[in-house]
Order: structure tokens, then C-alpha cells, then sequence
């Protein structure tokens, strides 16, 4: 039978558990030969289960399908090297990236440490880098080939005492569309997905108050598999005109995000001075600023 990836091969990378397990199951049950990328280590960073990947990717022949574990580190330029060249080794090309790998270092902002701030932007962003440019020329000499990355609500609208992988996750959202333009002309696509699901990567939420609790218990009845169909699509030929976007998995609902764009302008014939600007610019813009909410504040329907 026929599957929307048949003769694809993809790496997600931090596929050892969570989403990244999901989507690396998911794709190879659409007919995708899989990297299962994961170094096996706690969100904190320390050594958990070192073959992790290699348990996924076993998990996935033992299922039928067609995988390979690899453990090196995203946050390494030599290291990504090797998670390519091990897919290219194993199966000859590459058509789709997944950079999904990530930790997490939550601290207020003015308790926040520089080797906090550092160590995440050095998994998720430097990551999404390092392994989508090692990939780059195999995409480029095949003219073709689709990256996925995961950014997050978190930067897209924001949360409390993250600031270092909301900068992270916003990033990512430039790196894809960076790849994007510069990409287009060989046939390479670059999208993100922002997801909702219950993992370890959400299971550090506060549920100090009432609100934490019921939306923490939104978030269990979202499961890591209902992000995979997505990914799979969005790395098919079906997807072959979609690209620079941002979207959303949210049980079994999809959004298609907006992305900034002027939304109102002042205009002053002979220029603005700073006094000019205090007796006008609040209320001309006042309605139309963005406030200062968390995702929860802006999502706030149950799941469907």
C-alpha cells in the first residue's frame, strides 16, 4: 500500500522520548525510513538513558519499519556532521530534517544565569542550525528536501521565566524562514511547528494555582502522536508549495499562525520630536499594542 512518505528519509532529532518518539514512530508508519537522533540525557542535561534512540529505532523495525539510532549531540557542529552523514551512510540521501531536540533551564528573568540562557539557546537553536546547514548540501545537490522545526507558544506569544527558550523558540522562527527564502530556489522548504502536547518538556509547568492546574490538565489529554500527521505532510510532495510557515498541532486541531506585519502608522510631515511623540503615540497606538500575555491567555478554549 501506498504511504505518503514511501521512499523519504528523514532525522528527528531529541526522538529518544516525547514528541520527537511520536513524530519519529509516526513518520516511519507513513512509510519513512528514520535517524532516531537523541543523546539520551534529562532536560537538565545529565545522562538517563544513553540508548535511548537506539530503543526507538528498535521499536520502529519491531513495528515493521525502517530506523536507525544515533546519539550525537546537536549542539556540536562536528556532531550534527555525523547525524547526516550516519542517514547518508545508512540510506544513500536525506529529504526531511525534523529539529526537535531541546532542553530546559526555566529561571526569572533577573535570576537568570548566563550558562541558563546559553545552554538552551546552544540545543534548540544552535542545533536547529548546526543540523539543518550539514544537511543543506545534500538538499541542494537533490534539489530537494523539507526542514521542520519546533518552535512554541511560548515564544510566539510568551510565558513566565523562560526567557531563554522563548529567544530560542523565536529564533527558530527566523532560522526556517531564512531557509525558506534562501532555499526556494532549489526545491528546499523549511516550516515550523509550534506543539501542544504532554511531555516532559511541559511537565515542569507550575501547578501552584488553580488556573496551572486545569490548564495542565488540558494539556495530559493531548498526546505527542496527534503532532506526527502534520510533520509527515509537511515533509511529503504534498507540501511541495507551503513553506515559511508557521502552524500549531493542538490535539486535533491545526492553526496557521500569523506573522508580524505593520498593523497601524503615525505619519508627521515635518518629522517627530519625543514630545510630539508622549501627546500622540499612546493613544493612536494604544488598542493596537500588543499586551502582555501568556499562551494560556490567548488559547483559552478546551481542546477539541
Amino acid at each position: 500500500m501506498s504511504k505518503i512518505l514511501n521512499g523519504k528519509v528523514a532525522i528527528v532529532t531529541g526522538a529518544g522520548q516525547g514528541v520527537g518518539a511520536a513524530i519519529a514512530k509516526g513518520l516511519a508508519a507513513d512509510g519513512a525510513s528514520v535517524v532516531v537522533n537523541d543523546v539520551g540525557v534529562t532536560l537538565q542535561g545529565e545522562v538517563e538513558n544513553a540508548s535511548a534512540a537506539d530503543d526507538v529505532a528498535k521499536e520502529i523495525r519491531d513495528a515493521g519499519g525502517e530506523a536507525v539510532g544515533n546519539s550525537d549531540s546537536v549542539s556540536e557542529w562536528d556532531a550534527a556532521q555525523r547525524i547526516v552523514q550516519t542517514v547518508i551512510d545508512t540510506y544513500g540521501r536525506v529529504d526531511l530534517i525534523v529539529n526537535n531536540a531541546g532542553i530546559l533551564r526555566d529561571a526569572i528573568f533577573h535570576k537568570m544565569q548566563p550558562d541558563q540562557f546559553e545552554a538552551v539557546l546552544n540545543v534548540h537553536l544552535h542545533g536547529a542550525f548546526n543540523v539543518s546547514r550539514a544537511a543543506a548540501p545534500h538538499f541542494k545537490e537533490q534539489q530537494s528536501g523539507s526542514y521542520v522545526h519546533m518552535t512554541s507558544t511560548a515564544g510566539l506569544i510568551g510565558n513566565f521565566g523562560q526567557a531563554n527558550y522563548m529567544a530560542a523558540k523565536m529564533g527558530i522562527v527566523g532560522l526556517s524562514r531564512s531557509i525558506a527564502m534562501d532555499m526556494q530556489r532549489v526545491n528546499v522548504r523549511s516550516n515550523c511547528i509550534a506543539p501542544f502536547a504532554w511531555s516532559r518538556m511541559v511537565s515542569s509547568i507550575p501547578t501552584e494555582t488553580e488556573a496551572d492546574k486545569i490548564r495542565v490538565a488540558k494539556l495530559k489529554r493531548m498526546t505527542p502522536e496527534k503532532i506526527a500527521p502534520l510533520v509527515a505532510f509537511l515533509g511529503s510532495d504534498a507540501a511541495e508549495k507551503i513553506s515559511g510557515q508557521i502552524f500549531s498541532v493542538r490535539n486535533n486541531e491545526i492553526y496557521l499562525f500569523s506573522q508580524p506585519r505593520p498593523v497601524r502608522t503615525l505619519h508627521r510631515g515635518d518629522g517627530w520630536t519625543a514630545d510630539a511623540l508622549a501627546e500622540i503615540l499612546p493613544d493612536a497606538f494604544g488598542t493596537w499594542m500588543t499586551p502582555l500575555e501568556r499562551s494560556a491567555d490567548v488559547i483559552t478554549w478546551d481542546p477539541v
